[in-house]
């Protein structure tokens, strides 16, 4: 089925490479761009069957994210963050799953995770929920979303120790705040801020950090398929990682194309200058390599959820740590093949300079920190278990 998915967007491809540069412009993805995904069903990949979804494996919902963002990289974004809503929707409570699929499965469900509100309980099983977040990929074509929270007692004072909620909120609950996403890449994400004012939250709507980290979530679920016991930190990073991946492999296509006739300063051809083009192989292929560490990482992550096994926090942060590389990985690579491509390449009329744009502002995303990943998997490795900021998004 997401071979079809990935057809269907395909078939658009010289379209959405021209509504990417449209939606640059305008700060979101376009209108027609949606219509696009939708008609693929590109948001249902990671949904459970029962609600029209496909339940695809992780490796061909990357897959298909990275030919996505080598066309649009904003594209790609949303696809690889909002594409992963409905995995987490999936496992949660039926009643939440029911207001949110049940009158209309094709909708789609925005973020952000990171803490930016408040819950507190009002003693009679609903919580009143304030908070304002950054980076709400895609939000504007989205009716609900998933919203992180600290958990507050009944006199508004945070309690302790610290406990991060996931709260499921629908669009009538928050404002979009246009004016709050202009930035220098990935623009077309329209990646804008959230406000939630005394909102009335229903507990069965929330889940606690610890529930989604430790898989416990899953299992009280009852859900059996082998991809709603996969681990959230071999599902979220993985969507994010994909397209930062898929816009550098966007680059080099266009560097590619771009180079193919180009008479580089001293009258070369660009084919007959065996300078440029050692680079250019050398870095091609370590933006290939990059893409098969996330795909081999994503299969072996499967085929531990199908043999029963729920990783532990060593696994989960080796995992981590390969997703976080192949991400800079390929950065890095299109960056030494865009630095060869000559002055014409900087110009604003020329797509070369979008894609290496988006791909910076891939790597400033949260999951792509490598310094407590790094220091976790390494640690871990050693034998002891990490604790504290350590275990963050692990």
């Amino acid at each position: 089925m997401t071979g079809s998915v990935r057809a269907k967007i395909e078939q658009h491809g010289d379209e959405l490479r021209a509504e990417g540069a449209k939606g640059e412009k305008l700060g979101r993805l376009t209108d027609r761009t949606v219509e696009i995904l939708r008609e693929a069903d590109a948001m249902r990949m990671f949904q459970p069957k029962e609600y029209g979804g496909l339940e695809v494996r992780p490796r061909e919902f990357a897959e298909t994210v990275m030919s996505l963002a080598a066309l649009d990289p904003s594209a790609g974004w949303v696809l690889g963050v909002v594409g992963v809503h409905p995995w987490q929707l999936a496992y949660n409570d039926p009643r939440v799953r029911e207001e949110v699929w049940g009158e209309d499965s094709s909708l789609w469900m925005a973020s952000p995770y990171m803490p930016g509100g408040l819950l507190v309980p009002n003693g009679d099983g609903t919580y009143t929920f304030n908070g304002r977040w950054q980076f709400s990929s895609g939000t504007d074509h989205c009716r609900w979303a998933f919203l992180g929270a600290m958990l507050a007692d009944e006199t508004g004072a945070m309690v302790q120790p610290p406990q991060m909620v996931h709260v499921i909120i629908p669009r009538g609950d928050y404002e979009i705040i246009d004016d709050t996403w202009d930035v220098v890449g990935l623009r077309g994400t329209g990646s804008k801020d959230l406000v939630v004012k005394d909102a009335i939250v229903p507990d069965y709507r929330t889940m606690t950090w610890e529930d989604v980290e430790s898989g416990e979530g899953q299992r009280r679920s009852g859900r059996t398929e082998t991809l709603y016991a996969l681990p959230w930190s071999a599902m979220f990073p993985l969507g994010i990682t994909a397209a930062t991946i898929g816009a550098a492999e966007g680059l080099l296509y266009h560097a590619r194309q771009y180079q193919a006739e180009r008479i580089n300063a001293q009258g070369t051809a660009i084919k007959d200058d065996p300078y440029t083009l050692y680079q250019f192989g050398e870095h091609a292929a370590d933006i290939r390599a990059a893409r098969l560490e996330l795909l081999a990482n994503a299969d072996a992550f499967w085929e531990r959820a199908e043999a029963g096994e729920f990783p532990d926090f060593a696994a989960r942060a080796e995992g981590r740590a390969t997703q976080v590389r192949s991400a800079w990985r390929a950065v890095r690579a299109a960056n030494e093949i865009y630095a060869r491509c000559g002055g014409n390449a900087l110009r604003m009329d020329k797509p070369l300079q979008r894609y290496w744009r988006d791909m910076q502002a891939g790597l400033h995303h949260a999951i792509h920190s490598p310094n407590t990943v790094f220091h976790a998997a390494a640690l871990s490795a050693l034998g002891p278990d990490p604790q504290g900021p350590l275990r963050a998004m692990i």
